[in-house]
């Protein structure tokens, strides 16, 4: 489990994501992840820095179990984790493209929405299931993926929506095949990586500045409902429920949770559902 840095050419860095089964990040992975962006952004050889993930998704959110074992310890470091990747992908110094592949769920939405610019496999999905989790948060991030009205039935729903359809909401740069996945970043990064560099680091403090909404601020508001749903008893009682609904869905769900643990369960469904499960 870790996450490496890579360059696979000049003025591009690569940060990829493992942890493995679904790439659901524990407290220490999400603060790592920060440190990792930050550096490769600080780095004055870099014009252009790529996020990516190994295994079968980019990102399932945060470690569920640690959270159920550790209480509200994990929670608020999960909080806090979340916050400062989530920040370190949109303040990073050079502009950041997401490489997507299969889920992109809860805490996968923060980091994407604060992107630059994504790219995506046909068979990427992108949803917040936060509230089948007991939590809240990310909503400012899906905000920037897709309009007001289809986020809020997203969020209130838990469905996902298909690379396909944020492109042509416009979030989504390019959807390929999975194996031209990479290509396709790397085209794009290699076209961003061959600007001035000074000039792109002026770039991206200045489209941040003009941001309508204050990403971190609104971010952390969220997270507060977050705490109090667990300070109220809410979030475990939902965590602990889920996946156990009656539905044929909830029960192929519940063994993909039984399999590989519960961070897995939400929107795995789907690749579990591809992989004949």
């Amino acid at each position: 489990m870790s996450v490496s840095t890579s360059s696979p050419e000049k003025g591009i860095s690569v940060v990829t994501v493992a942890f493995p089964p679904v790439n659901a990040l524990p407290v220490s992975g999400w603060f790592e992840l920060a440190d990792a962006v930050r550096a490769a952004g600080r780095d004055a050889g870099n014009r252009c820095v790529v996020l990516a993930a190994e295994g079968r998704g980019f990102n399932a959110g945060v470690d569920i179990k640690e959270i159920q074992a550790a209480g509200d310890t994990a929670l608020l470091g999960a909080n806090r984790g979340c916050a400062e990747a989530f920040a370190a992908v949109y303040e990073c110094e050079v502009p950041v493209v997401a490489e997507v592949h299969g889920f992109c769920l809860g805490g996968g939405i923060g980091l994407v929405g604060n992107a630059d610019a994504i790219v995506a496999s046909d068979d990427a999905t992108f949803g917040l299931p936060e509230l089948d989790r007991g939590a809240l948060g990310a909503a400012t991030h899906l905000s920037r993926l897709v309009p007001q009205h289809l986020m809020r039935a997203l969020y209130y729903t838990s469905r996902t929506a298909t690379a396909a359809e944020l492109h042509g909401h416009g979030s989504v740069w390019r959807v390929v095949a999975r194996d031209r996945l990479r290509p396709a970043v790397l085209e794009l990064a290699r076209e961003i990586a061959g600007k001035d560099g000074r000039l792109l680091r002026l770039a991206k403090a200045a489209l941040n500045g003009i941001d309508p909404v204050d990403v971190r601020r609104s971010y952390r508001f969220e997270q507060g409902f977050t705490f109090e749903a667990a300070l109220g008893g809410t979030g475990e009682r939902v965590r602990n429920t889920f996946g156990t609904r009656g539905t044929a869905a909830a029960r192929d769900t519940l063994e993909v949770r039984n399999a590989v643990g519960v961070q897995d369960a939400v929107g795995v469904q789907d690749a579990h559902a591809k992989e004949g499960g």
